[in-house]
């Protein structure tokens, strides 16, 4: 059984959708006319790709090593965290770019899409909120289960994209809203649908060994360093952009303090967890993605920084230990405290500095909407996928296989 699930029917989810790809491509996506040369002898550079290029290689290392990296906890899992990490991210990429093409969120013309740069900038955006989605099921669902998640995700995602960014036009550049709090809630409620008696007590194998600690420290590494390029991207080489960095430089130093002394806080022998160290770090560029191109100073960086690093330890504590035991929501990676309450905080911050700045409530209106309508989208898409997953052919993982490689990888 096992071979046929692997030979026979995900081959089968990987290539089909490929091969349909492979056509769509070549009947309506096409070069923008300014995203390369006009000729073979025409070497003229862009100026906005020289600007916008290293900052979308760094949110690209994100992507593939920083997400990649930091699921490895898992002592058994790590061929399936850093390799369905690379797999989503390589089929999202595609997919993403004609389902945005469809919702004319990319430049259409001649009914084609134009593709440039900035296309696979937010392909990867859309890669982030698929693989923080993965993070809360991690070693809980197969890998054809997680092809579907990931069909279907994308399109839920650039619906809300669509509808908060494009006509609510919220102020959102790091994504802490149409990002992190759609991926967090949207796994979650997958992880809701897919609850099982027997994941309320730990498994044995849904735990860490040194190496296996150590080697998600190197996507907390990456991620924290590249974060700045996350939230700056979208206004490369602007003073809004160079902004953008600073505030997330500030917010991720004042998380990364933060996190280490509330570890100890809340270790009852007052040592410090490498769970909160890989992931409450981070926090701060969560935090910071939606208020990130706005003047809210050293102060306002470093106290949302701060707060974030504070609640997502909280979060690891207190939060995940509740909802597993009174909601039935299991989160392997901790995603609601790393990208999720942190993304809610942003957008709050993000409601409370429109309220302060601007002379009505219109925009302060349109960002507690735009959180509203994500929380909305991501819960109810998420159950829907969650039911989805459910259907029998798609090979759900059995208790004794759960957090394990061996089912689907040469070990």
């Amino acid at each position: 059984q096992p071979i046929f699930i692997m030979r026979g029917k995900f081959s089968g989810f990987l290539l089909v959708p490929q091969i349909i790809f492979i056509v769509l491509y070549g009947v309506f996506v096409q070069y923008d006319v300014q995203a390369g040369p006009r000729n073979a002898s025409d070497t003229t550079s862009s100026e906005h790709f020289d600007k916008l290029y290293p900052m979308f290689q760094d949110v690209h290392v994100m992507i593939f090593i920083g997400f990649g990296f930091l699921m490895t906890f898992l002592r058994r899992y790590g061929f399936g965290s850093v390799g369905f990490n690379f797999m989503l991210a390589a089929f999202v990429i595609q997919w993403t770019i004609l389902i945005r093409g469809c919702l004319d969120l990319e430049d259409i013309k001649d009914g084609k899409i134009n593709i440039n740069l900035e296309t696979f900038l937010n392909a990867d955006f859309a890669c982030g909120a698929v693989l923080i989605s993965f993070g809360a099921v991690l070693g809980v669902l197969g890998p054809i289960q997680l092809i579907v998640m990931a069909i279907l995700e994308v399109v839920f995602y650039s619906v809300n994209e669509f509808v908060i960014a494009h006509k609510f036009q919220i102020s959102d550049i790091g994504g802490s809203m149409v990002i992190h709090t759609f991926g967090a809630y949207f796994g979650l409620a997958v992880s809701l649908v897919h609850w099982r008696p027997e994941l309320k007590d730990a498994h044995p194998k849904e735990e860490s060994v040194y190496h296996s600690d150590l080697f998600a420290m190197i996507g907390t590494l990456f991620l924290w360093l590249y974060w700045p390029s996350f939230n700056g991207a979208p206004a490369a080489g602007t003073i809004i952009g160079e902004r953008a960095v600073i505030n997330t430089l500030f917010s991720l130093a004042a998380a990364g303090v933060s996190a280490f002394a509330m570890s100890s806080i809340v270790d009852k022998s007052g040592k410090i967890s490498m769970v909160h160290v890989q992931n409450a770090t981070l926090a701060g560029g969560v935090a910071a993605g939606a208020v990130a191109n706005l003047k809210i100073g050293p102060l306002g960086a470093t106290l949302l920084g701060s707060s974030s690093g504070i609640l997502s330890v909280l979060g690891y504590a207190y939060i995940t230990p509740a909802i597993l035991q009174h909601m039935n929501i299991h989160d392997t990676c901790g995603v609601h405290n790393l990208h999720g309450m942190p993304g809610v905080l942003s957008g709050v911050a993000a409601v409370i500095i429109a309220k302060a700045t601007s002379p009505t409530t219109q925009q302060a209106n349109l960002q507690l909407a735009g959180l509203a309508v994500t929380l909305g989208i991501s819960i109810i898409g998420g159950l829907l996928t969650g039911l989805v997953l459910k259907a029998p052919f798609l090979g759900s993982v059995k208790h004794q296989d759960l957090f394990d490689d061996r089912p689907y990888w040469n070990v």
